[in-house]
């Protein structure tokens, strides 16, 4: 974790590990009963796939999205029930969401900086509320470029308004992490939810919990 002794402005959170832990393995379990192909190769086709890729950095649209797996598994349900499976991957990370929270309420500008997609998006904004009190977003599918390629970082600074060390920025995957210490940002490589929790309250001077 490397944090720069000046108190940052902002605070940047990637969602997937982070905020939300998810499993891939929860839609493959939902859509094999409808497919011609077992939950493991669903899995595999969805999780971190070029399929995936194509479609979080925009480059298909969800309907696309859903075409290309009926192709692939024979899958004979409905989009509406592909969508339902394929957005219900997700847990919340309660430490980390009570840590934003209390950013907030502090009123410390937070950004979501996420790898997604549009499904995703929708079934996180009507289901997790906290996910509507980030000051803003930005996400890869409208990016139309993923973490670490610098275009979606130049995303989020020109949305927030502020670049180097008045960011401080948490993310699981260490690619993504220096890309931003590449830019002078403060940044947390999330690998532990005590460690995150007391380095972020520690940069804002906020007594420990």
């Amino acid at each position: 974790m490397e944090i720069n002794p000046s108190a940052p402005q902002a605070v940047v959170f990637d969602l997937g590990k982070v905020l939300l832990d998810f499993d891939y393995s929860r839609t493959a379990r939902a859509l094999a009963p409808l497919s011609d192909v077992s939950p493991e190769e669903l899995r595999l086709a969805l999780d971190q796939s070029p399929l995936l890729v194509r479609f979080e950095t925009g480059e298909i649209t969800a309907r696309e999205m859903y075409a290309e797996v009926v192709r692939l598994s024979g899958f004979r349900g409905d989009y509406a029930q592909f969508a339902a499976a394929f957005a219900d991957i997700f847990t919340e990370i309660p430490a980390m969401i009570a840590l934003h929270a209390d950013l907030r309420e502090r009123g410390v500008p937070t950004y979501i900086f996420s790898n997604t997609n549009e499904v995703a998006v929708d079934h996180i904004w009507r289901n997790y509320p906290f996910f509507r009190a980030f000051t803003g977003h930005v996400y890869s599918h409208q990016a139309r470029c993923m973490k670490p390629q610098p275009v979606i970082y130049d995303a989020l600074e020109q949305l927030c308004g502020r670049r180097g060390a008045e960011l401080l920025y948490i993310d699981d995957r260490a690619d993504n992490v220096a890309a931003g210490a590449a830019r002078q940002w403060q940044v947390v490589h999330h690998v532990s939810i005590p460690a995150t929790v007391a380095t972020v309250r520690s940069a804002f001077k906020l007594p420990p919990l």
